[in-house]
């Protein structure tokens, strides 16, 4: 009786609530959608590989100025459009070029005929572009032996004709040396030129494929955007957000550079300038994600994605040279954090001569960005209706309300 009483005061049961199906064209649009969305994807990263080919690659020459005009021609015929050659005065300012990034080989030329070309390349900018450096030696060599060939042919047909007419006891053609008396045979001396390929800044032994370096900038950008959702989330309030950003960045930056450079070799140069350059990078991408989802809630997180991931890494030139995309996406993508880093990390490694000033103002314009958003959304919060902690989640609450009339039914 007791119980029966009791339940009875208790009311009667809940009801027992099903969810809804999924209405047809809701699940048609959503599958869709997803389907875009893979796509949209697969184009990003694969539109890089699938388009790239070499346009304009900066190339040191020196030499005389029939000897480079010759070459010039043998270029355009072979790879025409793939080099844009810049004449120096010597093979030390061609190699100051290639040590200061602005060529990725050179030409040198020597004064004389006989002298051998020197190719110089450097694997440490482009392992690819050393290679079809090394093929173009190549094909400058055959085109020596060529010409050597010819002339060797020429002279031979020479020296026959003027044995003929000696030994028929009439004069020698025409421009034709009669051989001297004591010089053996009267063979042609037959010269020998063979192309000299030089890697002027070769990769470290270890690293010598430059794999390593490569394949650390996109788990680079990746760091960076879970740092920057994580954070968004798990700290409140805009100025320990900062902190937090700056304190994950300069964490993180000292243990990926252990491991980049201390442990796998992928890294070379100055330890703590690496470091530097990692934390700015992973500031860069960090900072401004904290700052999206400040403005915007949730929503910000989708975009710090399309930007960084969609957008900037397959345009940042890490694995190929700028000059490899389509114009001008090589070019704007290293006003992005993933190019900026990839090139700011290279060149310290490898070229100390280089000017670095722009990748370093790129990655501090992003990540004092992304701090300014988040000073911004704070205040605007501050000043409404809502704390900062509350619109961090403002994507939860207005899905709780739109929830709520449909339980009330």
């Amino acid at each position: 009786m007791t119980s029966q009483r009791s339940a009875d005061a208790a009311g009667p049961a809940a009801p027992h609530l099903h969810p809804t199906p999924t209405p047809i064209g809701r699940l048609l649009g959503a599958a869709g959608l997803m389907a875009v969305v893979v796509a949209v994807i697969v184009l990003a990263f694969s539109w890089p590989a699938v388009t790239s080919e070499p346009k304009d690659l900066p190339l040191a020459i020196s030499g005389p100025d029939a000897s480079v005009a010759q070459v010039e021609t043998a270029i355009d015929a072979k790879a025409e459009g793939a080099f844009a050659l810049e004449r120096v005065d010597d093979r030390d300012a061609a190699v100051a070029a290639i040590e200061r990034r602005e060529a990725y080989g050179a030409i040198v030329l020597g004064a004389a005929p006989t002298d051998a070309p020197e190719v110089l390349t450097s694997s440490a900018a482009n392992i690819t572009v050393a290679q079809t450096l090394t093929a173009l030696a190549a094909q400058l060599q055959a085109q020596i032996d060529t010409q050597v060939d010819a002339q060797v042919q020429a002279a031979l047909d020479q020296a026959a004709a003027t044995i003929q007419a000696l030994a028929a006891g009439q004069a020698p053609p025409a421009g034709a040396v009669p051989p001297a008396a004591g010089a053996g045979d009267g063979a042609p001396q037959i010269p020998q030129v063979t192309v000299v390929v030089t890697d002027v800044v070769p990769l470290a032994d270890s690293d010598p494929r430059g794999t390593g370096l490569t394949a650390a900038m996109f788990p680079l950008v990746l760091g960076g955007m879970i740092g920057g959702i994580g954070l968004a989330f798990l700290v409140i309030g805009a100025v320990r957000r900062v902190v937090a950003v700056l304190v994950y960045s300069a964490v993180g930056g000292l243990v990926l550079t252990g491991i980049l450079q201390g442990w796998y070799g992928a890294l070379q140069g100055d330890y703590w300038l690496n470091a530097g350059a990692i934390a700015l990078a992973l500031a860069a991408i960090a900072a401004p994600i904290t700052g999206f989802v400040a403005l915007l809630g949730r929503a910000g997180i989708a975009l710090g994605a399309v930007t960084f991931v969609l957008i900037a890494n397959p345009i940042s030139a890490a694995t190929i040279p700028v000059q490899f995309l389509a114009e001008p996406w090589g070019a704007v993508g290293q006003w992005f954090p993933p190019g900026a880093a990839a090139n700011l990390l290279r060149s310290l490694s490898y070229f100390p001569a280089a000017d670095t000033a722009f990748p370093w103002l790129v990655l501090a314009g992003w990540a004092a960005g992304g701090i300014l958003l988040s000073l911004i959304g704070h205040f605007r919060t501050a000043g409404g209706a809502e704390p900062d902690a509350e619109a961090a989640h403002a994507d939860d609450v207005e899905a709780d309300a739109a929830r709520e009339p449909a339980l009330a039914g």
